[in-house]
């Protein structure tokens, strides 16, 4: 059935005009996964291992919100064994192609999944995926922020590690189901990742546990709010993860320079493939030094080719948190000099 629909659509694709032959054979004695995005891509390689034929299809380097399958795409979809996406408004367009023959996962439904917020500060205007009457419901537990509102339910569900584990279960568990033969391989696979990223969540527990403060700041866009909710983080930041703005108003910008020098804040984050125009700015106006914090949802060709995975982003991420959340920052050092200058 999927390829008699694959098929249809190649020719549906040829009539208008559009050619749709996938880039390169597939390799028939392997699980074909098609993957829209990093992290699924990379918890699927480290399960499957050499067992199945990955495709990617948010390229390295590209803009993950306004993605649009190519005609290629969605043959590469209709053909694979397991689709794996992660849901959520930003992925409306995977739905339309998605079929009760097509073996799906949405990783935002392995975990629990929160509502995306603004907290004190930040722009809401630029939305990658404004709506109107949104069910607001949301477990007020979940976060002490004054001055939130709440919408739909945040995507970036892989950024704790704690979720990682949960969707990299259910992985395992679908290619088990799908290829039974090679289940001993995928569940040895599973269990040594697992380890690593149980060892991860250690390693962010004991920076939080042990640090001089608890709040952090980006001059970006905000796509750690569940890393934020389980490492016990409080958080400013120019946009929620989804927008679609790059520059912030001055308002906004003023807001977070008030914030770093009041509470003498020595780091300012920014996201992978930013142009860093907000962090640069406010680190030049408060002395603060920029840092990156990578939420793993895409990466850069370069780092593709060199090999990053989730948990080598996740392991500069350790050291970025622990200087963020234990320097003394520039604005005390200058002060503290100044008296002892007196």
């Amino acid at each position: 059935m999927k390829r008699l629909i694959a098929i249809l659509l190649c020719l549906c694709l040829m009539l208008c005009g559009c050619t749709a032959q996938p880039e390169k054979p597939h390799d028939e004695t392997k699980l074909q996964i098609v993957c829209t995005s990093f992290p699924a891509y990379d918890f699927a390689r480290e399960i499957a291992g050499d067992r199945a034929e990955l495709t990617l299809l948010i390229k390295p380097g590209s803009e993950v919100h306004s993605y649009e399958p190519t005609p290629k795409d969605m043959i590469r979809i209709q053909e694979s064994d397991l689709f794996i996406c992660n849901g959520g408004e930003s992925e409306q367009w995977a739905k339309t192609l998605i079929t009760p023959e097509l073996n799906t996962i949405y990783m935002m439904d392995c975990v629990d999944t929160v509502a995306e917020e603004t907290v004190e500060g930040m722009e809401t205007h630029g939305h990658a995926h404004d709506h109107e009457d949104e069910d607001t419901d949301h477990d007020e537990d979940s976060h002490d922020h004054e001055d939130e509102s709440h919408g739909e339910q945040d995507e970036h569900v892989w950024t704790s590690p704690k979720n990682a584990m949960r969707i990299v279960q259910k992985l395992c568990d679908a290619l088990c189901r799908l290829d039974p033969e090679n289940a001993d391989d995928y569940q040895a696979n599973t269990a040594s990742y697992l380890a690593s990223l149980t060892s991860l969540d250690e390693e962010f527990s004991d920076v939080t546990a042990n640090a001089s403060r608890h709040t952090i700041v980006f001059g970006d866009r905000f796509p750690f709010r569940y890393f934020a909710d389980a490492y016990g983080l409080d958080y400013y930041a120019a946009f929620p993860g989804c927008s679609s703005e790059s520059e912030a108003s001055a308002k906004t910008l003023s807001f977070l320079i008030d914030k770093i020098n009041e509470e003498q804040i020595p780091v300012v984050f920014h996201t992978e493939l930013s142009n860093e125009k907000m962090t640069d700015c406010i680190c030049e106006a408060t002395g603060a030094k920029k840092l990156l914090l990578h939420s793993c949802h895409n990466v850069s060709k370069d780092d593709f080719e060199n090999g990053a995975t989730y948990l080598s982003l996740m392991k500069q991420n350790v050291a970025a948190l622990k200087e963020a959340l234990n320097s003394v920052s520039y604005t005390h050092l200058r002060a503290h000099e100044t008296r002892s200058n007196l």
